[in-house]
C-alpha cells in the first residue's frame, strides 16, 4: 500500500492546510557557519507551520468498499491531534516536529500503517523599535513575511512492532531573485521557429524551490547532531552564487548552486531544483538620464527546469577541476 500510484493500490486519506502556531519553541542553535550567510540560528519565538498529513492502512479499505467508518479517524481529529502535540514538541526545526507527530500517530492508532506530513515553514520576521537611545529589535512584535519559506516532507511506516522515517526530504519554497545584469543566454538551437534574440547581459527573474536530503535521516530530524542544515543558509548561497557567476542560463546556475551547497554540506547526499524563468519583458532599453532600463510583467508562457545533483556531481567537478589545474 503506498502514497503514490503503483502496481500497488493507492490508498490515503488526510488533512490539509493545518495551520499551527507555536510560541517560544526550543531555539535552533549550532547552526554551521559559512562564509555565504550571516544565519547563526532562530530564537523560535514564533514556530508557525501550515500542515499536510496523509495517512495509510489496508484497514481502511472498508471504509471506501463498504462505508464502514469504525476504524476512520475524522480528520477534524486529525487536525487536533496536531495542534494539541505542538505543545509537546521539544525541538527546534519542522522536520523534527513533523517526525514527532507522525510518530504519535502511529503509536496512537493501530490501523494506519504509515503517515505522510509535508509542511511549509510560515516566517516570521523580528521588527526593529526604537527609543531616544538605539535601534534594536523587538523580542515581542514580529512581521509575517510572505518571502520564501522553509518546507518538508517526512514519511513513517509501521513494521511489525517498529516505526521507521522511510523518506524524507527539507527545502526551501518560492524563492524569488532578480538580478538586474550579468547574465546571458546564447547559442541555443535557431531554426524557423525560433525568434528569441540571443543576448549575453541580460536581468534575470527566476523563482526557485530547492531541496535536499540528508545521508543519514537523523541530521535532518532535529539540530541534537548539529548537522542540520537550514533553508535561510540554501537561500543565502543561491543568492551569493548568483551574484559572483555571470551565467550563460539558468542550467548553468542551478548547478553551480548545487555544487556550493554540497561542497558546505557534507552531510547532504543529494540536492534538487524545480526553477522557472519569470524574466520581465524591457520596454525602454535606455532611459533618459542614467543607466536604467523599463520592464513590464512577461507574457503567461514561462521556461522551467528541473535538476537534481548527488555528491557524485561534486566529486566529478573537483576532478575537472584538478585536470584542468595540472595541465596549466
Amino acid at each position: 500500500m503506498t502514497f503514490e500510484a503503483s502496481k500497488e493500490r493507492t490508498m490515503y486519506y488526510g488533512k490539509g492546510d493545518v495551520w499551527v502556531f507555536r510560541s517560544y519553541a526550543k531555539p535552533l542553535t549550532g547552526v554551521k557557519a559559512i562564509p555565504e550567510s550571516a544565519f547563526r540560528g532562530r530564537e523560535n519565538v514564533l514556530f508557525g507551520m501550515n500542515i499536510k498529513v496523509a495517512v495509510k492502512g489496508e484497514k481502511f479499505i472498508t471504509s471506501f468498499t463498504e462505508g464502514d467508518n469504525s476504524l476512520v479517524v475524522a480528520t477534524d481529529s486529525m487536525k487536533n491531534f496536531i495542534l494539541r502535540h505542538a505543545a509537546d514538541f521539544t525541538g527546534a526545526t519542522v522536520e523534527g516536529f513533523l517526525e514527532f507527530a507522525s510518530r504519535q500517530f502511529l503509536e496512537t492508532y493501530p490501523q494506519m500503517t504509515g503517515v505522510r506530513m509535508t509542511a511549509e515553514q510560515v516566517p516570521f520576521e523580528q521588527i526593529q523599535v526604537g527609543n531616544a537611545e538605539s535601534i534594536v529589535p523587538s523580542d515581542l512584535v514580529f512581521k509575517y513575511s510572505h518571502n520564501e519559506s522553509a518546507s518538508a516532507t517526512v514519511v513513517l511506516e509501521r513494521e511489525n512492532s517498529s516505526i521507521n522515517v522511510v523518506s524524507h526530504q527539507s527545502g526551501v519554497m518560492n524563492l524569488r531573485l532578480i538580478k538586474v545584469k550579468g547574465s546571458g543566454f546564447a547559442g541555443f538551437v535557431r531554426d524557423e521557429y525560433t525568434t528569441l534574440p540571443e543576448t549575453s547581459d541580460r536581468p534575470l527573474f527566476i523563482f526557485l524551490n530547492i531541496h535536499w536530503k540528508y545521508t543519514e535521516t537523523e541530521d535532518g530530524l532535529d539540530d541534537l547532531r548539529g548537522n542540520y542544515v537550514d533553508a535561510e543558509q540554501v537561500r543565502d548561497i543561491a543568492a551569493t552564487v548568483f551574484h559572483e557567476n555571470n551565467s550563460p542560463s539558468i542550467q548553468n546556475l542551478i548547478y553551480l548552486i548545487g555544487l556550493r551547497v554540497l561542497h558546505h554540506f557534507s552531510q547532504l547526499a543529494e540536492v534538487s531544483f524545480e526553477s522557472n524563468n519569470r524574466t520581465w519583458e524591457t520596454i525602454v532599453e535606455t532611459v533618459a538620464e542614467g543607466p536604467g532600463s523599463v520592464f513590464t510583467e512577461p507574457r503567461p508562457p514561462y521556461g522551467f527546469q528541473g535538476f537534481s545533483m548527488t555528491r557524485n556531481d561534486l566529486a566529478d567537478a573537483l576532478e575537472s577541476e584538478a585536470e584542468k589545474a595540472g595541465s596549466i
